[in-house]
């Protein structure tokens, strides 16, 4: 007989476990590799989680990617950084409710002897141009993130084909920030990087920044939800919590307290009305 009562309370027991699991609340989350290889999720969705109840699951992945992610209806929320792509995005009924979030900036990463010799200047394009005439080599993302559009923006201001020089002294890795660090330190090249992941990023080996400040390099994080209207599996109620954590003084503060050796990597800026932001 007890052996009976123990079996059916464990089983209630396990049953309960299940029906608790299967209620949990998640949303899913596409976004940037910069935020993921950064560490800023790390530190931001176990306050939200603790506060909400509202598990975050992540697939970072580049900016490109992350929006035809949410084109699809496959997300339910989009957090990236590409202004003019994540406008559009909007203007075509994919998402609604962009929201700015963050921002930090772009740093030109190069190899100590900077075979280029860009110094450590402030502009941006005088800089790309000097790789250019140097034929140095510069290891690219090629994968349709934020930062690979910001570089090549760059390339186009500076008159320079980036792609005729594909697989010369111009080299891109079709991967995330973390891997193409990695071929630059390897190749003692230069590459275009997020702050954040390069204040992250372990394995600088001989890397330094040799160019940054200039205007052009400030890079803005925003985030909206994908259009319920045209795929009403998002998780709507969820995904505007996720947001409005992000946006309101208790994310923005947590945003403002991610730092790496005392170095804070993201500035928060969800009340900003800066210009051309």
């Amino acid at each position: 007989m007890r052996a009976w009562v123990l079996a059916l309370t464990a089983g209630f027991f396990l049953l309960s476990a299940s029906s608790a699991n299967a209620e949990q609340q998640f949303i899913t989350v596409a976004s940037t590799t910069s935020t993921e290889e950064s560490g800023l999720f790390g530190h931001l969705l176990p306050g939200f989680t603790k506060e909400t109840g509202i598990e975050v699951r992540v697939v970072a992945v580049g900016t490109g990617q992350a929006l035809k992610i949410g084109e699809r209806g496959d997300c339910d929320v989009v957090f990236v950084h590409d202004k003019p792509a994540e406008l559009d995005f909007v203007a075509k009924g994919f998402g609604i409710g962009r929201r700015e979030v963050m921002y930090n900036d772009f740093v030109l990463i190069g190899p100590g002897a900077d075979p280029a010799q860009v110094g450590r200047g402030k502009d941006i394009v005088a800089a790309f141009r000097k790789i250019a005439q140097a034929q140095a080599p510069f290891v690219a993302r090629g994968d349709d993130s934020g930062t690979s559009k910001a570089e090549l923006r760059l390339w186009q201001e500076a008159g320079v084909d980036s792609t005729a020089a594909r697989g010369g002294w111009y080299r891109d890795t079709g991967s995330g920030m973390g891997p193409t660090l990695n071929t630059a330190a390897a190749m003692d090249g230069y590459a275009l990087s997020d702050r954040g992941t390069w204040l992250s990023f372990k394995n600088k080996q001989d890397l330094k920044i040799v160019v940054e400040g200039d205007r052009r390099l400030f890079n803005q994080y925003g985030i909206m939800l994908v259009n319920p209207v045209k795929h009403p599996e998002v998780k709507q109620a969820l995904g505007r919590k996720f947001i409005d954590w992000l946006v309101s003084p208790a994310g923005q503060q947590a945003i403002a307290n991610y730092k790496i050796n005392g170095e804070q990597l993201f500035f928060p800026d969800a009340d900003s009305r800066r210009p051309g932001a």
